[in-house]
């Protein structure tokens, strides 16, 4: 048995389809900015208000990151600044010596290109870019030995480009610290 023809508009159908998709579309879009505008609100996640800068060409030559000022130092609260200092392909210190269970404010910045960290222990996770100064708290609960990658591609000698983190007691910290010198793994 034949079934008679069908008079079917293809333009219509088309320009149906294509009108669905769009809205589609269109949805997406306003459903994902309005995920924006919401976490923005409800997270507060909005760029930092205050971004330090510093010049990478002079930086070894005068100011906090000379590298007399490089290491960890016991402030008088009690908490710990550790400076280190990135370059192809090394970090300056190459052994980080902090404190268990104790406050640390990592300030860090890159000489040449962009370089990063991670040390697991203390869930840190750092960019250090020229021209601009890191700065990250964390505290290290259990003492040990860690290895302090770097997590950004800098060049052909990237692979190599790792320091060692030593969490040690903190009241061995603190001896190691009197005088109000910086403290280091030598």
């Amino acid at each position: 048995m034949a079934h008679p023809p069908h008079s079917v508009d293809t333009d219509a159908v088309a320009h149906a389809a294509e009108a669905r998709w769009a809205w589609l579309v269109g949805a997406i879009i306003v459903f994902l900015l309005g995920m924006l505008v919401w976490m923005s609100v409800h997270w507060a996640a909005m760029p930092p208000v205050r971004t330090e800068t510093i010049d990478p060409g002079t930086l070894h030559l005068s100011g906090e990151f000379v590298e007399a000022n490089l290491g960890s130092t016991l402030e008088a609260d009690g908490s710990v600044t550790l400076r280190l200092l990135a370059n192809q392909y090394s970090f300056t210190p190459t052994c980080l010596l902090v404190p268990s269970d104790t406050p640390v404010n990592i300030r860090g910045t890159a000489a040449d290109v962009v370089h990063g960290f991670s040390i697991a222990a203390g869930n840190v996770n750092v960019m250090l870019v020229p021209g601009y100064i890191s700065n990250f708290r964390a505290r290290f609960e259990e003492t040990g030995e860690h290895v302090m990658p770097c997590h950004e591609y800098c060049g052909v000698g990237h692979a190599a480009m790792w320091a060692k983190v030593k969490i040690i007691d903190k009241d061995e910290f603190a001896r190691q610290a009197a005088g109000g010198r910086r403290v280091s793994c030598a």
